[in-house]
């Protein structure tokens, strides 16, 4: 079987957001349901009462984050389980929008086209300066992808690739990451690290696989996945860091806020929230409390 083959379902399923667009409910397949509870729904806001769904933007990018099916139409995932199962607690259906890059979907809750969004968002003080965050998915576990031939001996420390080029997506917190381990090199007298930056995680991985880049440094779930799915890839780095957790992103100031960190709160409680994460078999990343803005950092 060709490599080529090998990442079609994988990688290339990632590839076709631009495609979609402008589809304007794009179907998802979630694989748990839950009941509403009346008392959570009279805690949103009039106007999306009146509208009579959430508007939820994601930029589709690898399982089992959120990703397109092998129709290359159907949404699936951790995040549209998570956010899905949100609106079923609050009696609401939920409309995803696939907003076409990741760099899109800040100024996308700035200007209202989406009420929520999840792609995989880390919490940062300075992004809270311009969206607000409701945490659910403890992310602080990355890992550094190589092909097994590379034969590369696993590590646990950025220190361990001071000059070797290593992949990370546009935009995303692993660029600071390792400009930060960069500097760390170069001060303990190392070369710096040779950055190199893909659209997305898809672009990344498919480039260690071709050998155009030996290493990329991404969420672990995604690429442990990956590495499972495409059989001349290994995980040769596990790093863990001191994160702020993965969130679901909304307007500065939204009245949806309390409705969305309640119904969170009440999936942890009753154990459907462990149930989805497990059956995307990253569990480990479970939150005992979806926190909001200034205290997911306390």
């Amino acid at each position: 079987m060709k490599v080529s083959k090998w990442l079609f379902s994988v990688l290339l399923v990632g590839s076709f957001p631009g495609a979609w667009a402008a589809e304007q409910n794009v179907p998802t397949e979630s694989t748990l349901h839950v009941s509403a509870d009346a008392s959570l729904k009279s805690q949103l806001p009039a106007d999306i009462l009146k509208r009579g769904y959430i508007i939820a933007g994601t930029n589709p990018n690898t399982p089992p984050t959120t990703f397109y099916k092998e129709d290359n139409r159907t949404l699936a995932g951790r995040e549209i389980d998570i956010m899905n199962a949100v609106g079923e607690r609050l009696g609401i259906p939920v409309q995803w929008r696939d907003t076409g890059g990741f760099d899109n979907i800040i100024p996308g809750l700035k200007s209202g086209r989406y009420d929520v969004a999840l792609s995989n968002i880390n919490a940062t003080k300075q992004r809270l300066t311009q969206v607000d965050f409701i945490g659910y998915y403890n992310a602080s576990r990355l890992g550094i992808i190589t092909r097994k031939d590379a034969n590369v001996k696993p590590f646990t420390s950025l220190l361990d690739v001071c000059g070797k080029p290593v992949g990370a997506g546009a935009g995303t917190t692993q660029l600071t990451r390792l400009d930060e381990a960069s500097k760390a090199c170069e001060a303990a007298g190392k070369d710096a690290i040779k950055t190199a930056v893909f659209p997305d995680r898809p672009a990344g991985v498919q480039a260690v696989v071709s050998g155009r880049v030996p290493m990329f440094f991404g969420p672990y779930e995604g690429l442990i996945y990956q590495v499972s799915q495409v059989p001349v890839l290994a995980l040769s780095g596990q790093i863990q860091v001191d994160d702020a957790p993965v969130s679901v992103a909304l307007a500065k100031d939204s009245p949806l806020e309390p409705a969305v960190q309640s119904a969170l709160n009440s999936l942890i409680k009753d154990g459907s929230y462990q149930k989805i994460l497990d059956k995307w078999s990253i569990g480990f990343g479970a939150v005992t409390a979806a926190k909001r803005n200034q205290d997911i950092f306390q």
